[in-house]
């Protein structure tokens, strides 16, 4: 895969019109982005997906693997790939299908210009939200992983809003000790206050990264 400083002003252009994806280019370079162009599907997936933030803009109907078919293919790798798809013909269906797959729009051949990077900017815009929030939640996870088990047990049950003497009682332990590795938790995550851990834990759980 490309790192992601490649990746974060590039737009990858996939269409079999070869005069299209030459006149979306220039487009794309007019207004300060690089492009990268494949004329199928396969061309695209074997160059490699980037896993950075960028944007894809994608033709609806090719030959071979279609942009349907390529956005489910990219939803399985760890990309944070926004979509704009481009279609030749109003396909209402198939607009629908894009758009609950987390396209950011669908634009009917030939649309305007202006349209077209209004729409680009706004799948680079969260395509960098996505990657922002991504970054932070793995942030947030590898502090902690800095927690001792223990640590993590006391985490969680303080979190809960469980006060130093109950959690003593459940897990079997004085109440000077977790006083003393409550302390600790908060130190090596950075925390200020419980509602900071409340926080970083609930986001966690809410990413499936705790039970």
């Amino acid at each position: 895969m490309e790192s992601r400083e490649a990746t974060e002003r590039i737009v990858h252009v996939v269409d079999d019109d070869a005069d299209l994806l030459r006149a979306i280019s220039r487009l794309l370079r007019s207004h300060g982005y690089a492009s990268r162009t494949y004329s199928s599907a396969a061309e695209f997936l074997g160059a490699g997906v980037p896993d950075g933030p960028a944007c894809l803009l994608l033709d609806l109907n090719m030959p071979g693997m279609t942009g349907l078919e390529l956005q489910q293919v990219i939803s399985d790798y760890p990309s944070r790939l926004s979509i704009v798809f481009i279609s030749g013909q109003g396909d209402i269906p198939a607009t629908v299908r894009a758009m609950k797959a987390g396209a950011v729009d669908f634009l009917t051949k030939p649309f305007d210009g202006d349209v077209l990077i209004a729409a680009i900017d706004a799948a680079v815009r969260r395509s960098h939200t996505a990657q922002a929030s991504e970054d932070a939640l793995q942030k947030d996870w590898d502090l902690f992983q800095t927690l001792s088990p223990r640590e993590r047990q006391v985490c969680l049950l303080f979190a809960q809003g469980m006060l130093n003497k109950q959690i003593a009682f459940e897990l079997g332990t004085a109440e000077r000790t977790i006083k003393a590795q409550r302390g600790s938790v908060m130190r090596k995550l950075g925390a200020d206050s419980v509602p900071d851990v409340v926080r970083l834990v609930v986001r966690l759980r809410d990413a499936s990264r705790l039970p």
